[in-house]
């Protein structure tokens, strides 16, 4: 990449967003928090991950630039902060800071192009920064969508490992196996999903494309019928992943119970031999 001499463009963006302020500035832009532009902010980014994935080049770019400019805000509204305030520079410094620090596989003294180690490597770095976290869902946003967040806590359960000492609640126990005829089925495998059929709207079962189409059909009917029966699904999904939360957390201190048990019994036999 070239020196910012190369990019005048992104040179006269940050000379447009400076000019909101002042005399001849914004008001509008004036009275804005970190809080009230929350909502663009998600509402930019839902726009940019619907251009990403329909994979129009004209409207990834737009929409590229909306959440950009969210950025470009969000530094000008903290450079004006009375306390804790920081620039642009502060977050561009931080953010490449951290890129070097936890892509030693690029940066570091052995570079390597091995996916797994690449994996081990980045996994290790971020370990280091956030050794002071005392659970593995700490700094887990709880402002994603209810779906998405059940897909982090259970990576972050496979993690732990308290996937294979506490499984989940079988879905028999509400109905849900029965009624979708994935009764004989093991949960979770890719043949419990029904697939869509030759005849219907979209390409066949095959592939992973087709198996995410399949799994949100899946996931739609689930929620029809929710919607039927007068449930609430996002509402059900939040119950679950609290119930899923604090599996992990039960989790979590018994393996530091074990831990402190075995350290104890360690220091008592070393008292008894000496």
């Amino acid at each position: 990449m070239g020196e910012a001499s190369d990019r005048p463009e992104l040179l006269r963006l940050l000379s447009v967003v400076e000019a909101f302020r002042g005399d001849a500035g914004c008001a509008w832009y004036e009275e804005q928090t970190h809080a009230t532009l929350v909502k663009y902010l998600t509402e930019e980014s839902a726009e940019l991950v619907e251009a990403l994935e329909s994979d129009d080049p004209t409207d990834i770019r737009e929409e590229l630039g909306d959440v950009l400019f969210q950025v470009l805000f969000h530094s000008d509204i903290a450079a004006q902060r009375a306390q804790g305030a920081f620039t642009l520079e502060d977050v561009a410094r931080e953010q490449a800071d951290k890129l070097v620090r936890r892509n030693p596989h690029v940066f570091g003294p052995t570079p390597t192009r091995d996916i797994d180690e690449i994996i081990r490597l980045w996994q290790e770095a971020k370990a280091i920064e956030k050794r002071d976290r005392t659970s593995v869902l700490d700094g887990v946003p709880r402002g994603m969508s209810a779906l998405a967040l059940a897909q982090k806590l259970l990576g972050k359960e496979r993690q732990l490992g308290a996937a294979d000492v506490s499984p989940a609640a079988s879905p028999s126990d509400s109905g849900w196996v029965e009624r979708f005829g994935m009764e004989s089925k093991p949960s979770g495998s890719v043949e419990a999903i029904p697939k869509p059929g030759v005849g219907e709207e979209g390409a066949a079962a095959g592939g992973a494309a087709d198996e995410e189409l399949a799994l949100g059909r899946t996931l739609l009917a689930l929620v029809r019928d929710a919607d039927a029966r007068g449930l609430d699904a996002e509402r059900a999904m939040r119950l679950a992943n609290r119930e899923l939360e604090a599996r992990i957390r039960s989790a979590e201190a018994e393996a530091e119970a074990e831990a402190e048990a075995e350290a104890e019994a360690g220091a008592g036999a070393e008292t008894r031999d000496a």
